[in-house]
């Protein structure tokens, strides 16, 4: 019994040291003031003294460990250590000033480092009394998605509750359709009489933007086996000869979308009014205003617009075509690779393969990125959003963030089986598959690693996904929910409407 005891007690009081020991170091390392040892930017502590979280109506400060460590029971300690240990290798190897702390904060990256439980925990109640209507109809439609098993993150809506933003804006932006451009207000359209560059002007407005001459002709589309990175979808490897056409310098930038957004829009009227649109005489009906911020708070102007659907896209040069007299669309997948080789057929159109401008590992030498940075807003330059067209180069054919910035809808139907489809010898001004479900999407954009922005890449449109969050039932036929990485660039054809009698 000594014997027991000699052992016995020295071993439990012991066990108890340690457990009060380590849970007071849980406790030590959960406090604000620990966290901000580490997070030492300051953006981080003053955006949460100013939000709701930390000025609650109880007067209860919602901590950061509330919001960041899922709660207690549910893998708390697994994840404090994993965080912890990530977070204390930053700091101390890291220089917390190359961080983009701006980019941090948006919401594809912050739905990384919250928790949808820890939400749930502290609101149980999703109705409560004074909810408001368009917050009583966005949870009826969470609460009908987890049904199904679909997750919509809380944070998709409520991003500024924890970190407040003074330029967030969630439900419908009222200001959205404000024109900023100023100059003289064109009264016609330019007139186009041969093939060479041309400068447009959208009549009733003072935007005008530069449309270039790109001569037709022969190339090969698509990857072979041997480029680094290639996926399936990008072969087989087929020559292709495609028409001349004019393309637009740039990507449709905000000042001209908003342009047709001022001259359509019809006050906030429902997807339903296509249908009775489509009964008027030579009208256009264009987008209903967006919910939030369509441009997240980057700024509009000269930047490329995003967040509309591929619809509105199509609409839009509709639109365009209607008010110059001219004959405007997106380019077919075949004119877009054409326009973005430039004459070339390695990955990019200027030198150097994509695993030479990926991302080394740990260790690995260093990289030179001038090149592609002078040509391609990716991911590593880009800021994490997208840039005016002034920040890059053009390619031979004179356009400008062809590879990069943001993605761009083309007309076809998407098929990962396109180009073995098209048969044998050359093919010409192919327009893909007669029909699908998804529409082909071309070129990287400012989120995308350097493999994606090549020359081939292929991606295609994910509706589904990209309304994931948008509770308005039917969904918008305008505007994507969560995508903002996708935009558009035109083509306008050379045709009688634009002075070729041939």
């Amino acid at each position: 019994m000594k014997k027991f005891l000699l052992f016995f007690l020295p071993g439990l009081v012991i066990g108890i040291g340690l457990m009060w020991g380590g849970n007071r170091a849980i406790e030590s390392t959960s406090t604000d003031k620990y966290c901000n040892s580490c997070h030492i930017h300051p953006q981080a502590e003053i955006s949460w003294k100013k939000s709701v979280h930390y000025e609650t109506q109880s007067g209860y400060h919602t901590h950061c460990v509330e919001c960041h460590l899922p709660p207690k029971g549910e893998g708390y300690l697994p994840e404090k250590a994993r965080t912890g240990l990530r977070d204390l290798w930053s700091h101390w190897f890291r220089d917390s000033a190359s961080f983009n702390w701006e980019a941090k904060s948006k919401l594809e990256q912050a739905i990384g480092h919250v928790y949808e439980s820890t939400c749930l925990k502290c609101h149980p109640n999703l109705f409560p009394a004074k909810l408001t209507k368009d917050g009583m109809d966005a949870h009826l439609y969470y609460d009908q998605q987890a049904k199904k098993g679909v997750e919509v993150p809380c944070i998709s809506c409520h991003l500024n509750a924890g970190h407040y933003d003074p330029n967030y804006i969630h439900a419908r932006n009222t200001g959205f359709g404000q024109i900023t451009v100023s100059g003289d207000i064109f009264t016609e359209p330019t007139p186009v009489l041969s093939f060479t560059n041309y400068t447009e002007q959208i009549p009733g407005s003072a935007v005008k933007f530069n449309m270039l001459a790109i001569p037709g002709g022969t190339f090969k589309m698509g990857s072979g086996d041997a480029e680094k990175f290639r996926q399936e979808d990008e072969g087989p490897i087929k020559e292709v000869h495609v028409d001349q056409f004019f393309m637009g310098e740039i990507e449709v930038s905000w000042d001209e979308y908003m342009t047709f957004f001022a001259q359509t829009s019809r006050g906030g009227k429902t997807a339903s009014d296509q249908t009775a649109a489509a009964q008027e005489v030579d009208v256009i009906v264009g987008a209903t205003p967006p919910y939030g911020q369509p441009d997240q708070g980057w700024g509009k102007g000269k930047r490329p617009a995003i967040s509309m659907s591929h619809h509105a896209a199509e609409v839009y040069c509709q639109w365009l075509s209607k008010v110059t007299g001219k004959t405007y669309r997106l380019p077919s997948e075949a004119e877009w690779e054409y326009a973005a080789r430039g004459g070339k057929e390695t990955p990019y159109f200027f030198d150097g393969d994509p695993k030479q401008y990926m991302k080394k590992k740990l260790f690995s030498s260093k990289r030179d990125t001038t090149l592609i940075n002078r040509y391609v807003v990716y991911q590593e330059n880009s800021q994490a959003k997208t840039q005016e067209p002034s920040f890059v180069l053009p390619n031979p054919f004179g356009l400008k963030n062809m590879l990069g910035n943001v993605a761009e809808f083309c007309a076809d139907w998407y098929a990962p089986d396109t180009y073995s489809k098209y048969g044998q010898g050359t093919v010409t001004n192919p327009k893909g598959p007669a029909s699908g479900s998804e529409h082909v999407v071309r070129g990287g954009s400012f989120k995308s690693p350097a493999d994606q922005v090549r020359s081939a890449s292929r991606g295609q449109t994910q509706t589904d996904t990209w309304l994931r969050t948008d509770p308005q039932s039917p969904k918008s036929i305008w505007w994507y929910s969560d995508c903002f990485y996708v935009g558009f660039r035109v083509v306008c054809e050379f045709d009688e409407n634009t002075g070729n009698s041939d």
